[in-house]
């Protein structure tokens, strides 16, 4: 068995081994693999893999864009139902999770992360998700047509100019063939505000070791165009968390 063969057959244990399955704040009927001390996880990933330089572990975390836009989709299922979503640069596949709860005919998530890709489909089958989780930078690619997708969602992508400048060009080939864009963002810096329209706003909690506070005001917006949603395209102002549904676990 090769190295990188070893890795991958190792990975479920990685994420088990660093991470602990627990609900999410504002959609705690989700629950991830979620790890409390990032350093020891991401030292623990490389030594197992053989490999330095890798990329920090993004999916062992739930950030405040993504956790907004799943309580938004949870919220607004018609957003989504029926629909063929993917999810990008989607980390522990929370969103991409949210999605496929919401009805969501089809849902694939990308991400470059080999690791997150293992995590998303532990994450997804711990939540009872049927969720294609694939490993693949696909902002270069012009494929939504292929794959049938006519629903984007993005959450927490733009703190890079060059990646932020990836994922527009991305998301505006894929509304110009008629794709609806969803993006999750308190306002990050190369947040293209001027492209967006405001649907809703969310205090997420629990914020303070990925953000620095401990309330992030997070926004879902919409790719101008044309209507992303049947909500109204005016923001709602949801100071406080929902009531769970039922008790998480």
């Amino acid at each position: 068995m090769t190295g990188s063969a070893r890795a991958r057959q190792a990975t479920p244990e990685i994420i088990r081994a660093g991470t602990r399955l627990r609900s999410v704040p504002l959609v705690p009927d989700i629950r991830l693999y979620q790890a409390s001390d990032p350093i020891s996880l991401w030292q623990r990933t490389e030594l197992t893999s053989g490999r330095t330089g890798l990329e920090p572990p993004f999916w062992a975390f739930a950030w405040a864009g993504g956790l907004a836009l799943a309580r938004y989709l949870l919220d607004h299922p018609e957003t989504v139902r029926g629909r063929h979503a993917i999810d990008i640069a989607s980390g522990s596949g929370l969103v991409a999770i949210a999605a496929a709860k919401a009805g969501a005919a089809a849902v694939t998530a990308y991400d470059i992360d080999p690791v997150a890709a293992v995590a998303i489909r532990m994450n997804a089958a711990a939540n009872g998700a049927t969720v294609l989780a694939v490993c693949a930078d696909v902002l270069d690619q012009d494929n939504l047509s292929a794959c049938g997708a006519d629903l984007v969602l993005v959450a927490d992508a733009f703190y890079q100019p060059e990646l932020a400048g990836k994922v527009v060009r991305f998301a505006e080939r894929g509304h110009a063939r008629g794709a609806a864009v969803l993006v999750g963002d308190f306002g990050r810096d190369y947040l293209p505000r001027d492209r967006l329209t405001p649907l809703a706003s969310y205090d997420v909690p629990g914020q303070r070791m990925l953000e620095g506070d401990d309330i992030k005001r997070t926004t879902i917006w919409a790719l101008q165009g044309r209507p992303a949603t049947a909500a109204n395209t005016e923001p709602e102002d949801l100071e406080q968390p929902p009531q769970p549904r039922s008790n998480p676990r």
